[in-house]
This record gives structure tokens, sequence and C-alpha cells, in this order.
């Protein structure tokens, strides 16, 4: 009989904070570039009289710590209203070498950390040194990780907060006053926050664009999180034809990207548009930013080799703390 590990949302928020989380995505990334990973596209399940959907997204990574992973997750928009996360579901660890189920973990949990993570990561390659001035876009469980991500790779002084609720915005910085050396400002307006930012996180549920180029300034870098279907985007299309655009798979995004895809359809970008993934400029074959007026965004769409080297490295370290639930299955 064989053991399995179960992970509850905070243990997985205990065993894995962002600052340790990045590297691991680094990993995953340069994985994926070195051709070390097999992941077909997401497969969405939309039953039309459901209130939600459910997506599956399974990889495996090759090499000698080889495992199968499969994320289940279930989106309902509806669910902040109600108190909870948009998204619920688990990341399911196998064993490379025999199959064998190894782990069960929070899904929530793993994917606002992996996410953030992963901005930050984009954010240390692409963003400029000196970058200071931060804009959060949303108020939910992306925005509360990617401040703390942001906080791990630029020296950040000051930070401003929007919601479509300025109620949301002002109980943001109240509750993370006390966590960050710099002030976080709520702000009534997207605009409010995004005029003078030299980083800009969108991590929001909406179905139209809340950016617009006007107000993003020279040298500026954005990471555009909330959308992750073809139907909806958060950028309009000037800010992405403006933008030099990196990914985090080119495959994901000219079927999934939905912040690209609107701006192709309108004819201001063409197939070539983007640059790079995160993981080709990691290794040196693409570049990044060139020059300090480049606006960069990096759209991210989250990719199942991210849980899958999210959940090995929680294994590896829930076995040597003997961490969480080891469960005969």
């Amino acid at each position: 009989m064989t053991q399995i590990l179960v992970l509850t949302q905070s243990e997985v928020e205990t065993l894995l904070p962002v600052r340790e989380c990045i590297p691991v995505m680094v990993e995953a990334m340069t994985d994926l570039a070195r051709g070390n990973v097999f992941q077909p596209l997401r497969t969405i399940i939309r039953p039309p009289d459901a209130s939600g959907a459910m997506g599956l997204m399974p990889s495996y990574r090759s090499g000698e710590r080889a495992a199968f992973g499969l994320k289940a997750v279930c989106l309902f928009p509806g669910n902040p209203a109600r108190g909870l996360d948009s998204h619920q579901g688990s990341v399911m660890l196998f064993s490379g070498e025999t199959g064998q189920l190894l782990a069960l973990m929070n899904a929530s949990a793993i994917t606002a950390i992996r996410t953030a993570a992963m901005s930050g990561v984009a954010t240390k390659l692409l963003a400029r040194e000196d970058a200071e001035d931060l804009a959060i876009i949303g108020t939910g469980v992306q925005a509360r990780a990617h401040i703390e991500a942001m906080a791990c790779v630029r020296p950040i002084k000051r930070a401003r907060v929007a919601s479509r609720n300025l109620e949301h915005a002002k109980k943001f910085a109240e509750e993370f006053a006390s966590s960050y050396s710099f002030p976080i400002e709520p702000v009534a307006s997207v605009e409010a926050a995004v005029r003078g930012a030299q980083i800009v996180v969108t991590a929001t549920t909406a179905a139209e664009p809340i950016v617009k180029r006007e107000w993003i300034s020279p040298g500026t870098h954005l990471n555009v999180v909330g959308s992750s279907i073809p139907t909806t985007r958060e950028v309009d299309s000037a800010t992405m034809a403006a933008s030099s655009l990196f990914v985090d798979r080119r495959e994901s995004t000219i079927n999934e990207g939905g912040d690209y895809l609107f701006a192709l359809r309108e004819g201001v970008i063409g197939e070539n548009h983007i640059k790079a993934e995160i993981g080709e400029i990691l290794l040196g074959a693409k570049a990044g930013r060139t020059s300090d007026n480049e606006i960069t965004l990096f759209k991210s769409l989250g990719l199942s080799i991210e849980d899958l080297a999210s959940a090995d490295h929680l294994y590896r370290k829930a076995q040597n703390k003997r961490a969480g639930s080891w469960l005969d299955y």
C-alpha cells in the first residue's frame, strides 16, 4: 500500500511562499524552453446551464525528476461575492516512474502563488532596474500574491491599488499597511493607479479593457494576468500594439490569450508580435527589454508545468518536513 500527500490551502501557503516559488518558476520555464515538458492545451468544459466552467490542465516533465501533473479546477466568477476564490480545485502529482498518485494539493493556493511568482520572474527580467512605483489593479487573491511578488524583485517605494469598489481598495491598503515598508494608497480609478506607474499588474475578472494606452508611461512594465480565455481582455489593443509582448508560452497565447487575440483580430498587431517566451530569455536565446523607454508586457496565461513544478517542490519539502497529511491509498 502506498501513501499520498494531502495539502490544504494553508499548508500550501506555509510551505511555498511566493519568494521561494520564484526560482521554482525559473526552473519550470527553462525546462519548457529546453523541450523537457510535454503539455497539451488546457481543456475547458462549459456546460450551457452551469454557473461555472471546469478546466483540465495536464503536463509531463522528463528528466531525473520525471512526473505527471494534472490540475482540475472549476472557475466560478460569482464566488468572490460568496467570500470564495473564483478558482476551486486540486493539483494532482503522479510518479513519472510508476504513474502512482503521489499528492493531492489545494489548487487555489498553488494557482495564486505560482502565478504571482511567474509575474515576479517576468518583472525581474523585463522591468527597469529602477522601477519603484507599482500599480495593482484588483484586490482579490491574485492581487494579494502579486504585491508580494513585485516587492521581491524590485525596490518598490510606492503602490497604488484600484478596484471596481473603492471600499475594497481601502480594505486592501489597510490590511497590508503593516506588511510592507512602502505606502499602499487606494485610488478611485484604474487611470489614477496606472498613470506614472513603472510596474502595472492587472489581476481582475474584467471582460472588457480596463487599461488604456494613453495612461501608460514610457518604460513601464505590465503583468497582464486576469484573463486566460480568448473572449476577455484587460488591456486595449493600442496598449498591445505599443508594447513589446512576452509570454509564458506561444501556443497558449495564440489559442487562449484574449488580450493578444482581440488586438490581432482588430489588425493592430501581426502574428509575429510576440517577442519571446520567458524561458527563451532565461536561456539567453532571446532578448528582453532593449531600452529604458520600451513598454514591456508579460501576458500571463498560467501553464500546467507551473502547477506541476510547484507540486513537485511542495511534495519534496513536505517529505523532508513530514508536513501535511499522509494517507494510505
